[in-house]
């Protein structure tokens, strides 16, 4: 497990603080570290300020900019982006972070599943007309009513934030566009299937780590020796106590702000528990492909079906589920760097 965006860390934390002496016709990795960085700050200002078209050109739309068809399939915002490209690199890397840090493989799955998704199940389903497709935008993250007006969601909530049946009976169910519910059916697809991948490629080494980490005698590589022999490590209860005390905290707040929440306690310890079985699972997809499957749709489905009607309790059963387990995985991505570096567990524990 070497957690590839981890190594863009170590290569430029070597380039900021290793001396190099530059060669006659060259530069030092420092030196195209500045310049890279003055080059790239000059030129943001392009597609962040001045020229904005620049995020996305989608020149098909410029052909026939009239034609709803044509910005369906060209729009590189609102439709299928065939022929669209980008040339602002926080674009870019604003959702799946950048590219060059990711295994090729990795990157090539994401291709395929993009272009399948994308360039294949999407216009399908929305050129047949499933589900009355076409009464609705082909992209797009907004909900809608059955003639596709968009949803008025404060329409069907009433004052204690609840659902409104009246209202909502009036209003009518919630549509989505063709792109978004492709796109919740692959979340679903997505987490099972990386499951499955963890278990069948990955299974061996999971149950071999779990049992030597209960042994005394732990089998260790040479750079854990190395750190193990220097540092001292991090105890155990150091970890647990800041468990207890934020289970606590959150035990409290589902208690005595019931009304405001709207999740009960027992809402709060089944997020903890989802949280602790896929952190190891989506660590290591994480740890070997620099991408992770997100908890999003999984948690808004169970607390959604165990506890309905309640949609301030649906957030933070999310919030409570899903971002604990971004954050550990962020945690152990610093103690992989951590260890890279040599940096002291202790000290990157308080950091931390």
């Amino acid at each position: 497990m070497w957690w590839p965006s981890n190594l863009v860390q170590v290569s430029l934390f070597r380039a900021l603080h290793e001396k190099e002496k530059r060669s006659e016709w060259g530069v030092t990795r420092n030196q195209f570290f500045v310049i890279t960085l003055i080059t790239s700050f000059s030129y943001y200002l392009l597609p962040g300020y001045l020229f904005t078209l620049l995020t996305t050109v989608s020149w098909l739309c410029w052909i026939s900019p009239k034609s709803i068809l044509v910005n369906q399939l060209g729009s590189g915002s609102a439709g299928l982006g065939i022929g669209s490209f980008g040339l602002d690199w926080s674009t870019i890397a604003s959702y799946l972070g950048s590219p060059l840090a990711s295994p090729f493989f990795a990157t090539a799955n994401i291709a395929v599943g993009y272009f399948i998704l994308m360039y294949v199940i999407t216009p399908l389903c929305y050129y047949l007309d499933f589900f009355n497709a076409k009464t609705f935008p082909i992209y797009s993250g907004k909900l809608f009513v059955a003639n596709g007006q968009e949803y008025n969601v404060r329409s069907i909530i009433n004052d204690d934030f609840r659902l409104d049946h009246k209202a909502y009976a009036e209003t009518g169910p919630v549509h989505m566009s063709t792109f978004f519910a492709v796109t919740y059916g692959l979340g679903f697809a997505t987490l099972t299937a990386s499951v499955v991948h963890v278990f069948l490629f990955y299974g061996k080494d999971l149950w071999n780590q779990t049992k030597g980490a209960l042994r005394k005698d732990k089998k260790m590589d040479i750079h854990t020796k190395i750190m193990k022999r220097n540092y001292k490590e991090v105890p155990l209860w150091w970890f647990l106590s800041i468990f207890a005390v934020n289970i606590a905290v959150i035990v409290f707040i589902c208690v005595y702000y019931e009304k405001q929440i709207q999740l009960p306690w027992w809402g709060a310890f089944l997020a903890c528990l989802i949280a602790i079985f896929f952190t190891p699972l989506v660590g290591v997809i994480m740890a070997t492909t620099n991408q992770a499957p997100g908890l999003n749709i999984i948690t808004e489905y169970i607390i959604g079906y165990a506890y309905p009607e309640r949609p301030v309790a649906n957030i933070c059963f999310k919030t409570y589920g899903y971002i604990s387990m971004s954050q550990s995985l962020t945690f152990l991505a610093d103690l992989k760097l951590g260890s890279y570096m040599k940096i002291p567990p202790r000290t990157m524990f308080m950091a931390q």
